[in-house]
């Protein structure tokens, strides 16, 4: 099974930890093709050896030869969103996660909508019990 993983890059790394545990725990399902968005070395400016040209095909081809789509919708993030869309348009399962946080809400365009599957969590042991929902 080939995941997507989806993550905030340039619209913010304040969540990169939990983009790593979230691709650890997403690999004993299938292939994370997007682990990438996990790398803590990858700063808000993306990756500096790819014209944002190639980054947009590459991401479009991953998201189209994936079997599933997660996204942490955290951090609002208009390329997220923009893969949320684009994954819908193909008819992808998508699953968003955020974190849970009191006084914070994600957009409604997520929480509202029919074509996703939208999911809270406050630690790791939920991310995991998520995941193996999701998957199973």
């Amino acid at each position: 099974m080939k995941i997507y993983f989806s993550g905030s890059i340039r619209g913010g790394r304040d969540h990169i930890r939990w983009y790593d545990f979230i691709v650890k725990e997403l690999s004993k399902y299938g292939e994370v093709v997007s682990e990438f968005v996990a790398d803590k070395s990858l700063t808000s400016y993306g990756s500096l050896d790819m014209t944002d040209k190639e980054i947009y095909n590459r991401d479009i081809n991953l998201i189209k030869d994936s079997d599933v789509f997660i996204a942490d919708v955290t951090i609002p993030s208009l390329g997220v969103g923009y893969e949320i869309a684009y994954a819908e348009k193909l008819n992808k399962k998508i699953f968003c996660l955020y974190y849970q946080e009191e006084g914070k809400k994600i957009s409604a365009m997520i929480s509202g909508s029919p074509f996703l599957k939208v999911f809270s969590y406050k630690s790791e042991n939920e991310i995991s019990d998520i995941l193996k929902n999701i998957f199973k």
